[in-house]
């Protein structure tokens, strides 16, 4: 006799299952789709206390975004972002569109009694970003939460690192070395896309890249930058205006041509509040390297440094080690007692670089689940915005020194997010 196994119920059907957690998206483009992967698929590895469901995305062109919700498992598509906050199935935000609409989606969303996750950087100026700040801060009384999308802090091996160095690994900090480089605007006949238009983007290596690399530095150091010097470029002051639609990294041009309103390039030197030096590039004109960051932290006791084309290694080196035997040492980080990997595979089966959203998301649903803070925050997320603000006055003064006031963020020394 032929077995009959009956088909299994869904989960929303499943007594036992944990209560779910209606998410819905603002934005389907680059990071729509990097985000949609972490929500999908984070409930698949971790055991959650709350069941993420993605309950509806949204996107002004009703096709697109239909497209974009078939695609990334959306249970529906809506082409107004306020409708989206409104629905009953969503008791979460994930802003992922342009930093010129992030301040208002956020503080909607919040003021609508939803939790809130916010692609970096968090705001395209200061002003923005205290805006969203205290948006966040009177979310949390009424048991909001906020965080803001800096996915590298949970590349695991850049969180091990952090664990080392604040476990004293390295002793007293005395050099922090980053940069950030790709290649996509070279060719000058890309197109003006609005990631090199002021309006919408804020600024352009600066806060694509840059934003990255400063939360990175503050993250691993555990401290605020309280000072930098700066020099920042345009290349290519003209491009052809977008002829269609853009996606991701892609598009295609017309003839006319328009001004470029942000930088190419942004390199800097920072000093952090314990006097630790760094420095800092980040740019879209560096042929040959299409997503390359690189670290190094030198202290009294040792150094690590990482390379995100090989995002499962870390490199160490104990300068308390006999001279004649030291050195830097790989460190693969694929073990089960590193951060995140419990989840996933065997030792030495190394993770990508969409794992830090799946772990992003896994952060967040544990902190709204326990109602504790997550990190980054949007005062974290502040933080870094003063930064960049810094920056850019520098550079507009012939980099001049110039102080980043205040520093918004404590900077707590265990890792933030998860406990990692």
């Amino acid at each position: 006799m032929e077995a009959h196994v009956e088909p299994r119920s869904e989960q929303r059907d499943n007594p036992t299952a944990p209560p779910a957690l209606g998410v819905g998206m603002v934005g389907y483009a680059f990071m729509g789709a990097a985000h949609s992967q972490g929500w999908r698929t984070v409930g698949h590895v971790f055991d959650l206390p709350l069941r993420p469901v993605l309950a509806a995305i949204a996107g002004r062109d009703v096709h697109a975004v239909r497209a974009a919700a078939d695609q990334h498992g959306w249970a529906a598509a809506e082409t107004d972002w306020r409708a989206l906050i409104a629905r009953d199935d969503v008791q979460l935000v994930d802003v992922c569109t342009p930093g010129d609409s992030h301040a208002e989606i956020a503080i909607a969303a919040l003021e609508a009694g939803k939790h809130v996750l916010c692609e970096k950087p968090l705001a395209n100026s200061v002003a923005e970003a205290e805006a969203m700040v205290a948006a966040a801060e009177a979310a949390r009384a009424r048991g909001q939460l906020a965080m803001v999308g800096f996915n590298y802090r949970r590349v695991p091996a850049l969180t091990f690192a952090r664990r080392l160095i604040a476990d004293g690994r390295l002793g007293a900090l005395r050099h922090l070395r980053v940069s950030y480089l790709q290649d996509w605007l070279v060719d000058p006949d890309f197109p003006l896309t609005w990631r090199l238009q002021r309006e919408h983007a804020g600024s352009g290596a600066l806060g694509d890249l840059g934003a990255h690399i400063v939360d990175l530095a503050q993250y691993l150091t555990g401290e605020p930058l309280v000072g930098v010097s700066a020099q920042v470029e345009t290349f290519i002051k003209e491009r052809p205006r977008l002829d269609g639609a853009s996606s991701g990294l892609t598009a295609s041009g017309g003839s006319r041509r328009g001004p470029v309103t942000v930088d190419d390039a942004a390199v800097f030197t920072g000093r952090f509040s314990s006097g630790t030096l760094a420095v800092f590039e980040a740019t879209r004109m560096a042929s040959g390297r299409k997503n390359a960051l690189r670290l190094e932290v030198n202290g009294e006791l040792g150094s690590l440094a990482f390379d995100l084309e090989r995002l499962n290694e870390l490199s160490f080196h104990d300068h308390q080690e006999p001279a004649a035997t030291a050195g830097f040492r790989r460190i693969v980080v694929t073990e089960p007692d590193h951060p995140y990997l419990e989840g996933w595979w065997p030792p030495g089966h190394g993770l990508g670089y969409e794992h830090s959203f799946v772990h992003q998301a896994r952060d967040l649903v544990e902190a709204i689940a326990t109602g504790t803070d997550p990190m980054p925050s949007f005062a974290d997320g502040l933080q870094v915005q003063r930064v960049l603000a810094a920056v850019e006055e520098s550079a507009e003064k012939n980099s001049v020194y110039t102080p980043v006031h205040p520093p918004t963020t404590s900077f707590d020394a265990a890792f933030a997010g998860g406990g990692n």
